[in-house]
């Protein structure tokens, strides 16, 4: 009892995450502008580009893990998963903040979310994922994805590849913004990525998973 007592005590509003559950709430999705700060891109870019230049990335798939098939007229996007055990500086700076956000969700609205993957992404140009659902038939523990841009500064509307989420009133197109936080609900929210008409759209990709 006095441990219960001692916890709620701790707890501490968080208004960005309150904000985020709100629109969960409302909309099923939340965009987040500079859920990263410019120096947390800077470094997290870092990260992926000396990753993606050593030629760790792999030509991604469709399907989960353990049933994988790539097909180009899918997606085109380049990937390598992140190991938080064995995560870098950079890495580290974003899953303390993600982590952050998990215990929030769970602390305030009871998702029961264990565990979590994130991969990088880059998207060269010319490159797409078709409208999708973030679920598979043998597998439905993903209940939020979360998408994070890392893109230049200068990223502009005519670079394409957009974030495309279809929603029952709208088709929300959103730009992908450095610092920039999407996060939606993956068995509800159809979504895709539009073709990357110049440079190279980069991003962190993931989705927090029950049991």
């Amino acid at each position: 009892m006095t441990e219960e007592l001692f916890e709620q005590l701790e707890f501490v509003e968080n208004p960005l995450f309150e904000t985020i559950i709100d629109d969960l709430l409302q909309q099923q999705y939340s965009i987040v502008n500079d859920f990263f700060s410019s120096e947390e891109v800077d470094v997290l870019r870092n990260s992926l580009l000396a990753k993606y230049e050593a030629d760790r990335f792999k030509k991604s798939a469709i399907g989960n893990r353990t049933n994988e098939e790539i097909d180009k007229a899918i997606r085109g996007d380049f990937i390598l998963w992140m190991d938080e055990k064995n995560s870098n500086e950079a890495e580290n700076v974003f899953f303390r903040k993600i982590n952050e956000l998990v215990d929030y969700l769970n602390k305030t609205c009871f998702l029961g979310i264990l565990q979590k993957e994130f991969h990088y992404a880059v998207y060269p140009t010319g490159t797409f994922y078709k409208r999708h659902l973030d679920t598979f038939q043998n597998d439905d523990r993903r209940k939020l994805s979360i998408v994070c841009y890392l893109n230049e500064d200068n990223w502009l509307r005519e670079n394409g590849g957009e974030l495309t989420i279809y929603t029952e009133k709208e088709d929300l197109d959103i730009l992908p913004l450095p610092g920039r936080v999407v996060i939606f609900e993956s068995q509800v929210l159809e979504h895709e990525v539009k073709v990357v008409k110049a440079s190279e759209r980069m991003s962190i990709t993931g989705w927090l998973k029950t049991r």
